[in-house]
């Protein structure tokens, strides 16, 4: 299992994202999803919440999708917040419904080669254990702001 990407390879896959489906986005402040999610769309993508659970609410003024087959047609990159196990049906089911997808996404301790591999071989970039968030701050020099690579070893202030 090959988990390493460039930082070219990622840096290009977060350029040219426009409108993220994050699938298993919580309405919750304190899970991760909801970080990533407000984070990416105080970035300027356009996000599309996708949890069937949260039907009727709304995700920083955005509505709750249900799942993939209600994702606007433009969707061209899928978060995934799912496990490992659960990935393969959402990824043939996304390279079925959405046209446009480049990018699938599968966030930290998320690996499944086989669905990786189905969604490579249809032209789509895969990412899998990784976070965008986190990618995006580290290679668009937004670490310093949450705090990390502010050239203090010490504890201390």
């Amino acid at each position: 299992m090959d988990e390493s990407y460039s930082d070219a390879f990622l840096k290009r896959i977060l350029e040219r994202a426009e409108l993220l489906g994050v699938v298993g986005l919580s309405s919750k402040p304190t899970r991760p999803s909801f970080f990533v999610g407000r984070y990416m769309k105080m970035r300027g993508y356009t996000i599309v919440p996708v949890n069937p659970a949260y039907v009727g609410q709304d995700f920083l003024g955005v509505p709750y999708v249900g799942g993939l087959a209600d994702l606007p047609e433009g969707t061209d990159f899928l978060d995934l917040f799912r496990r490992s196990q659960d990935v393969l049906p959402i990824v043939e089911e996304a390279l079925e419904r959405l046209p446009a997808l480049k990018t699938i996404w599968m966030q930290i301790g998320v690996v499944h080669e086989e669905a990786a591999a189905l969604a490579r071989a249809q032209g789509v970039d895969v990412v899998m254990n990784r976070c965008p968030k986190i990618e995006h701050q580290r290679l668009f020099g937004e670490l310093r702001k949450g705090g990390f690579n502010t050239g203090v070893i010490s504890s201390k202030l």
